[in-house]
């Protein structure tokens, strides 16, 4: 059995997001390998609790390095860059604990885990004589800013300078370069991530989604007539999400048989208010922020989920989505891409505002006509889970360990 030294920032079970995906791969890797996992303090409760009840527990050792309750907001506060500064110091310590490890421990392999976002390639690159392993880790930048023409002046601002930034670090970080030279393997977070590593880096890495689905799927008897439900989730105060667009799409495709299920925390109350000004809030309902639950049945109601997102990683709704047999309609950008194929949605091509308007419009009234191409996705999307799933991304992690431990 193969010992495996983890960096994971963030590891947290029953959660979303970083935590979530640091504690799926720890766990899944344990079944065949045994993981010294060194993480930060915030869940180590909730972790402990888990492991009480986990078959391959035995094969997971957790070292805490913890942080301040002010740094930890900065974390989960995104957008805050002083973080940067904290956790480069949480990656030297990493770098001193993983370093006694290795001392007591016969280590074969070094995987920087999480989080997954490239300007903090960590330091386990130091370590010699040990393959290395560099995420999944994401990169996203080189979107049309013409989907910012109508934000407020702040967000322009934000996000041309995130732009500005993320092109300087990804040419000009040392730390980054020698982490991927050292590295036996670099693990791409989406086809995004890896087309940019190969720009400006000039390295061909191997593309694993960070984040993987259940297997279970729930097909559903599309209605044959009547309404077509669609349903958009995420949070209003993500400028990113648009859900501006998903209202004027609606207002484009013009049919009184379409109505638009809108879930998520934030102000609504602008979207509500173009929605009556395009004269389709009769069309439209506003459900704020609900719990997962919720979230989930209303998928199984549901008859086309609409993601209208065009910065992400690997988004777990749009998985949810498929896991509920919910055809999806997105950019063909970022993880939703790489998820989402032919068979269980439709992928729009980034161009800009006003001609995605149009293709979602379009492709909305095309679905509505034919009912039998939504069943046909919502069956279709068992089989595509099955790829997606957290034991085939577990499957190939296992092989990329056997490859770097036999060069």
């Amino acid at each position: 059995m193969k010992k495996i030294l983890v960096s994971a920032y963030a590891v947290c079970p029953d959660s979303g997001s970083e935590p979530g995906m640091g504690w799926n791969w720890c766990a899944g890797l344990a079944r065949e390998c045994e993981l010294f996992i060194i993480t930060e303090g915030e869940f180590r409760e909730k972790i402990e609790v888990a492991l009480k009840t986990l078959p391959q527990a035995s094969n997971m050792h957790f070292y805490y390095n913890p942080v301040s309750d002010r740094v930890r907001k900065m974390c989960w506060n995104q957008g805050d860059w002083r973080f940067y500064l904290h956790y480069r110091k949480w990656q030297e310590k990493t770098l001193e604990i993983a370093r006694e490890i290795c001392r007591t421990h016969a280590i074969d392999v070094l995987h920087q885990l999480n989080m997954i976002g490239f300007r903090e390639p960590g330091y386990l690159w130091k370590i010699p004589d040990i393959p290395y392993v560099l995420g999944p880790t994401n990169c996203k930048f080189e979107y049309p800013l013409s989907y910012w023409k109508d934000a407020p002046l702040s967000e322009k601002v934000r996000v041309c300078l995130k732009e500005v930034i993320s092109r300087w670090q990804i040419r000009h970080s040392v730390r980054l370069r020698k982490a991927i030279r050292r590295a036996g393997v670099v693990v791409t977070a989406s086809k995004d991530a890896h087309d940019l590593f190969k720009k400006y880096l000039r390295v061909e890495s191997v593309t694993i989604n960070e984040t993987g689905s259940d297997t279970g799927s729930h097909p559903r008897e599309t209605r044959p007539s009547g309404f077509l439900d669609i349903l958009w989730v995420g949070r209003f105060n993500l400028y990113s999400k648009l859900p501006a667009l998903a209202v004027r799409a609606l207002h484009r495709a013009g049919s009184p048989r379409l109505r638009l299920h809108f879930v998520g925390p934030g102000n609504d109350a602008p979207f509500r208010r173009l929605a009556a000004e395009l004269g389709v809030e009769g069309s439209c309902r506003w459900y704020g922020a609900v719990s997962h639950g919720e979230v989930q049945e209303m998928m199984r109601r549901m008859d086309v989920f609409l993601f209208t997102s065009v910065v992400e990683g690997t988004p777990h709704v749009v998985l949810e989505a498929l896991s509920n047999g919910l055809p999806v309609i997105c950019f063909d950008t970022c993880g939703q891409g790489d998820i989402v194929d032919g068979r269980t949605g439709v992928k729009i091509p980034l161009s800009d505002p006003g001609r995605s308007v149009a293709d979602f419009a379009d492709t909305l009234n095309a679905l509505d006509r034919d009912r039998a191409r939504l069943q046909a996705m919502s069956e279709a999307c068992y089989s595509r889970l099955q790829e997606l799933s957290w034991d085939a991304k577990f499957r190939m992690m296992f092989g990329l360990y056997e490859k770097i431990c036999s060069l």
